[in-house]
């Protein structure tokens, strides 16, 4: 069993500099330990996943061209996270607006190669399957 995931959760991605916050917005009305609770369709970058300082993956453009300009020396650009796919797998047996709820071990790809991960749910007291 994992931890219900809400407003504020720490996030880290695999080829981000700093970790993140997530931003769960009020819309479904179901709140946990006080605060907005959330499911697997709060991926949205920028409204949902904050960026994480830079990037280090090459398989974003803009990394790729500032390492080419740099003659092969890695160098990391600003984070511009890209997830257009839901957070999985969440916890199908509990439903937040007819959703999976996120748990603390659902993870969101990042269309650069990264793996978003949760490394704090937010709130320590309810747990979900």
């Amino acid at each position: 069993m994992g931890f219900q995931v809400c407003q504020g959760a720490g996030l880290q991605c695999s080829f981000g500099a700093a970790p993140s916050v997530l931003n769960v917005l009020p819309l479904n009305r179901v709140l946990v330990g006080g605060v907005p609770a959330a499911n697997i369709m709060d991926h949205q970058p920028f409204v949902n996943i904050a960026p994480f300082g830079t990037c280090m993956s090459l398989a974003n453009p803009l990394v790729a061209a500032a390492t080419a300009a740099a003659l092969g020396v890695l160098t990391p650009q600003p984070c511009i996270p890209v997830t257009t796919a839901p957070w999985m797998p969440g916890a199908p047996t509990v439903l937040i607006a007819n959703m999976p709820a996120l748990n603390n071990d659902s993870k969101c790809l990042c269309t650069w190669g990264g793996v978003i991960s949760i490394i704090q749910p937010g709130q320590m007291n309810t747990m979900i399957p």
